[in-house]
């Protein structure tokens, strides 16, 4: 009897999964990195984050002309008009992905979040102990900073943490 073993394919597959230049982080995920890809662009070494705001689809029903009336020569109705009733869906909104940077993981130091939960504290937003752990508290609170912001993800965005004073902001090239 022959065996087939997949197994080294499938962890040869992760390794080079594991090595991707880019990584992706969706608002839905609890620890803050997973590989994926990024937006087209996107700079070598660099990490993103992802929201997926869904289509909005409505029924519409309309009433739809069959036969015209049937009228005569005098102005009076032989027969009225028939109508069928058509419905359809119809999208309203196109579903909407929104890519934002995000600090890659090895940036997400203990030192690092605990400097968030402080920022995010004396902005109101963290009640919690300064642990200096990414917990569910500190993702509640980055998600409500960000949703006031208008990005409502989990994950904490580069542009809130240049905003929390977390990041630098580079500097514009000085004219030479």
């Amino acid at each position: 009897m022959r065996s087939i073993s997949y197994i080294p394919a499938l962890a040869a597959a992760l390794v080079v999964t594991a090595c991707a230049e880019n990584a992706v982080v969706t608002s839905s995920n609890i620890d803050p990195i997973s590989l994926a890809t990024s937006p087209p662009g996107a700079a070598p070494g660099t990490c993103w984050g992802k929201t997926v705001s869904p289509a909005v689809v409505e029924t519409v029903t309309r009433k739809v002309l069959l036969q015209p009336a049937q009228i005569s020569s005098d102005g009076r109705v032989q027969a009225a008009p028939v109508y069928k009733d058509e419905t359809y869906q119809e999208v309203v909104k196109p579903r909407l992905d929104t890519w934002y940077e995000v600090p890659c993981a090895d940036d997400l130091t203990p030192e690092f979040v605990s400097s968030l939960q402080r920022a995010l504290g004396a902005r109101g937003y963290h009640r919690g102990p300064i642990t200096g752990e990414m917990d569910k508290a500190t993702q509640s609170a980055i998600q409500r900073y960000q949703r006031d912001e208008g990005l409502d993800s989990k994950t904490l965005s580069v542009a809130a943490a240049r905003k929390l004073g977390l990041i630098a902001v580079p500097r514009a090239a000085e004219p030479t």
